[in-house]
């Protein structure tokens, strides 16, 4: 009979020393004293004194950003707060206020829901391996032409670019308010935007798709030195303030009242209705 083999020992040193610790080089408070972030006294040096987005900018990436990237950011999330009930993470916000659940509750359900492979942060990671890819590309010796050219599926078919096609409509409302923003406080285009440009003339002259919202932020952004990671935790809850408007409104109205339907506004199209036997009773 052969016993079997004892296991080797895991070395488990990594999670013994921290072990009911709770290790950062962020910040926190000490009682008594002060609350730090990022090495400043949050209520001696920043409160009073930098803006929101910019504590928003310092907490994730550890610097502290001038003014006016925070500005901008501002601007930016201004741009993702339509108070518009037909938008998806919107109507997740309605349909929240309408079954009179917590407006915490709806926020957070709102911003998950805005957390998707085709819309919202949830596009951003992919759009920003496409820029970086492209400006490595482009620098490479590649032509705008080419790069495009490399996202069709296959030969013939309709180059298709995240950052350059909209539901509905081509191009971005967006888009010239935040160019203006831009101008106003001083950002020179860099070298993603400046590419994202370029390709959104080839794009429009080939498929007749315009730059959309993620087109212009992602590059802007990356421009700006910020990491793809940072990115995503930045806007991650950019929604937040439309879906609070459609919540708000909702919830001031009487219960179950948001976009009622009766069953015949229902396209089902599943199996049809079928007789269910009656059991007989003893």
């Amino acid at each position: 009979m052969t016993l079997p083999l004892m296991p080797e020992k895991t070395d488990t040193s990594f999670w013994d020393a921290r072990r009911g610790l709770i290790h950062s080089t962020i910040g926190g408070m000490v009682i008594g004293e002060a609350v730090y972030s990022r090495g400043y006294d949050m209520m001696a040096d920043l409160v009073g004194e930098v803006s929101y987005f910019q504590m928003l900018v310092l907490n994730i990436t550890g610097s502290l950003p001038d003014k006016r990237l925070a500005d901008w950011l501002e601007a930016y999330f201004i741009c993702n707060s339509y108070p518009d009930a037909r938008i998806w993470c919107n109507q997740v916000g309605s349909l929240a206020g309408t079954m009179q659940a917590s407006p915490v509750a709806a926020t957070c359900a709102g911003i998950l829901a805005a957390d998707s492979r085709l819309y919202g942060a949830g596009t951003l990671s992919a759009g920003i391996r496409f820029f970086q890819q492209a400006l490595q590309r482009y620098k490479a010796g590649f032509s705008v032409e080419k790069i495009v050219q490399q996202e069709q599926r296959h030969p013939g078919a309709k180059p298709i670019i995240i950052g350059y096609n909209r539901p509905i409509i081509s191009g971005d409302e967006r888009i010239p308010a935040l160019e203006r923003v831009r101008k106003k406080l001083g950002f020179k285009i860099g070298e993603h935007l400046g590419l994202a440009g370029k390709i959104e003339e080839v794009m429009a002259e080939k498929t007749g798709e315009r730059m959309n919202l993620l087109g212009y932020i992602a590059p802007f952004l990356l421009d700006q030195g910020l990491s793809g990671h940072e990115l995503y935790l930045l806007v991650s809850t950019m929604v937040s303030s439309g879906v609070q408007a459609c919540y708000s409104e909702a919830a001031e109205q009487a219960a179950e009242s948001f976009f009622p339907l009766q069953c015949r506004d229902i396209d089902y199209q599943g199996e049809s209705p079928r007789q269910v036997p009656k059991r007989e009773l003893c």
